[in-house]
């Protein structure tokens, strides 16, 4: 079977691979990881940063696309990954030139969140809808070919706490891998692990230079510097983490903590007008969905303060938040590749007996 896939982003090639392992003979075509094969382009080098960047490179991913759209010719199915901004007008295309190949879109546009008007072009254009939020399908119309497939994180993370520990003795610090919001975090947190007595683990991305490091976050006595997210999320009682991903890896390993994050005036202004949600964390935005309820704090703005973190963190009911963490993976139910890798195989199929 040949596979034309567009993925993107590094998440999405993590998450491609894992389906890999459920697909057998499979040949890829098109945007992917070269670990994985022979793609047609090194979109890593190509990623973007900010509106200006993107602007510059316009050019590239329009042309891209339009490789896309050739050599779809050769493949049995299509498989988008993520990066609405490329694979949306990307289906549009292919499905004009092809109206016949089915196309599977995997980790859908937030649609729910803000751009509703996103879902009836997705209906139209996208032949397998795999959702990975459990509440995802409700904002499609009844005739929609959307299937909640599961998680995909839960098939990346494997490890998880078996019990809290009564004192917390190790707090992670996660201040994101953007450069604008590791200089607002550091600050505060650097106060944070001053005044209590733990082992303060800070989580570093491997991309930065030493250089960057020392430029961005300046000071770093104090803290014990890690780049393995997930193995010092499972070793620590507490953890004070930036919106993104690092939210959810935490509420599915069940390890306490809060979201924190500083907008920018004009970040603000489009959450607060643009962004159809009440919470930040994907945590918080499931277990309200499964129970009507948060399951971790959100500080947010004025609340990221020394004196409102260490209250925040003390006043937290760890047991009851590793109990709900149990409860999430329960909602949740399993990963996302093996799902995802038999509507492959179900379209791929029906192709055959045609």
């Amino acid at each position: 079977m040949k596979l034309l896939v567009s993925a993107l982003e590094h998440s999405a090639n993590i998450h491609l691979k894992s389906l890999l392992s459920y697909l057998d003979n499979v040949e890829l075509l098109g945007i992917f990881d070269e670990a994985l094969g022979s793609p047609i382009a090194d979109v890593q080098s190509q990623a973007v940063m900010g509106y200006a960047d993107a602007i510059g490179k316009l050019r590239f991913y329009l042309d891209l696309a339009e490789q896309m759209v050739a050599l779809a010719d050769q493949a049995d199915t299509i498989l988008l990954i993520d990066s609405s901004g490329f694979n949306l007008p990307l289906s549009k295309k292919l499905k004009k030139a092809y109206p016949d190949k089915e196309i599977i879109y995997y980790i859908l546009p937030e649609a729910w969140a803000w751009k509703r008007g996103r879902i009836p072009k997705l209906e139209e254009r996208i032949d397998r809808l795999a959702s990975i939020f459990p509440f995802e399908p409700s904002y499609y119309s009844d005739s929609a070919p959307i299937t909640y497939v599961g998680h995909p994180l839960l098939d990346q993370i494997k490890k998880f706490k078996t019990h809290i520990n009564p004192e917390i003795e190790t707090v992670c610090f996660m201040p994101g891998s953007r450069k604008s919001i590791i200089q607002r975090l550091m600050p505060v947190f650097r106060e944070v692990a001053d005044q209590l007595d733990i082992r303060a683990l800070l989580v570093i991305p491997t991309h930065f230079t030493q250089e960057e490091v020392n430029h961005i976050y300046g000071t770093l006595s104090g803290f014990e510097v890690v780049s393995d997210s997930r193995a010092a999320l499972l070793e620590s009682d507490f953890a004070f983490i930036c919106k993104g991903t690092a939210t959810l890896e935490a509420s599915l390993i069940g390890t306490p903590f809060a979201l924190v994050y500083q907008f920018s005036w004009l970040d603000a202004l489009i959450f607060r007008w643009v962004v159809d949600i009440q919470y930040m964390g994907l945590g918080n935005i499931l277990f309200k969905a499964y129970k009507n309820r948060v399951l971790h704090p959100e500080l947010l703005q004025r609340d990221v303060n020394t004196k409102t973190l260490i209250e925040t963190m003390r006043a937290m009911d760890r047991e009851h938040f590793y109990q709900d963490s149990l409860s999430l993976i329960t909602y949740l139910e399993h990963g996302s590749a093996e799902q995802t890798a038999a509507l492959i195989l179900d379209i791929h199929s029906k192709n055959l007996k045609r």
